[in-house]
C-alpha cells in the first residue's frame, strides 16, 4: 500500500493536482478538508476536540487502508494545530501494516499563492479564501509546522494540474489500480 501525501500551503493546487492523481491511478481521494469539515460541523477548528478527533479521523483512515493495501491519496496543509508528531504517526499507521508513505511537497510563491487563494470554488469548498484571512494566518504563525521530508517537489506554477500528476506518477513510479475506486456502487 502507498500512502500518496501531498502537501504544502493553501492556495498551491493541492486538491486539484490530487484530483488529477486520482484520475490517472484510480486511487481513492482523502482530502484533509474531510476530516476537517466533519469534525468543525461539531467543534469549532483549533478546539482540543477537533484536533484530537481530526488526527484520529485520519490515522484511523491510513491505518485501515494499509491494513487493506488500499492505495490512498491524501492532502495536506501544514498549520500550528496538527500535532508535531502527525507525521511521525502517520507513518507509523501505514508502516506497520507493510505500506510507505511517499511525501509530494506542491510548492507556490507566495505571490501567486496570494492570487490564487480568491478563487471562488475555495470559498465553496470552506477553504482560506481571502488575501486578508491568508495574510492573517501568515502574519500569526498560522503555518508554521516541523518541515517534512519530500520524496518528491513539484512547482505548481511550473507545471499545469495535469503534467504535474504525470509528474508524481513517473518519479514515484504508481502502478494504477485497475478500475476507479467507486464511492457508493451501485447495487445488484
Amino acid at each position: 500500500m502507498k500512502l500518496i501525501f501531498l502537501y504544502g500551503p493553501a492556495a498551491c493546487g493541492k486538491l486539484t493536482v490530487a484530483r488529477e492523481l486520482a484520475a490517472l491511478t484510480n486511487y481513492p481521494l482523502f482530502h484533509n478538508h474531510l476530516a476537517l469539515d466533519a469534525v468543525t460541523a461539531v467543534f469549532p477548528f483549533g478546539s482540543e476536540p477537533a484536533i484530537r478527533l481530526r488526527s484520529l479521523y485520519w490515522l484511523s483512515m491510513f491505518e485501515e487502508a494499509a491494513r487493506q493495501d488500499r492505495p490512498l491519496i491524501f492532502t495536506f496543509a501544514p498549520e500550528r494545530t496538527v500535532p508535531d508528531s502527525f507525521i511521525a504517526e502517520t507513518r507509523a499507521a501505514v508502516e506497520g501494516h507493510g505500506g510507505a508513505v511517499l511525501f509530494v511537497e506542491l510548492a507556490v510563491s507566495p505571490e501567486e499563492q496570494m492570487r490564487r487563494v480568491e478563487n471562488p470554488d475555495r470559498k465553496a469548498s470552506k477553504k482560506i479564501h481571502s488575501r486578508e484571512v491568508l495574510r492573517k494566518f501568515r502574519d500569526g504563525g498560522g503555518a508554521a509546522y516541523p518541515p517534512i521530508p519530500a520524496d518528491l517537489v513539484i512547482d505548481t506554477e511550473a507545471l499545469a494540474p495535469e503534467a504535474a500528476a504525470q509528474a508524481i506518477v513517473e518519479a514515484l513510479k504508481l502502478e494504477p489500480l485497475p478500475e476507479p475506486h467507486v464511492a457508493y456502487p451501485d447495487p445488484e
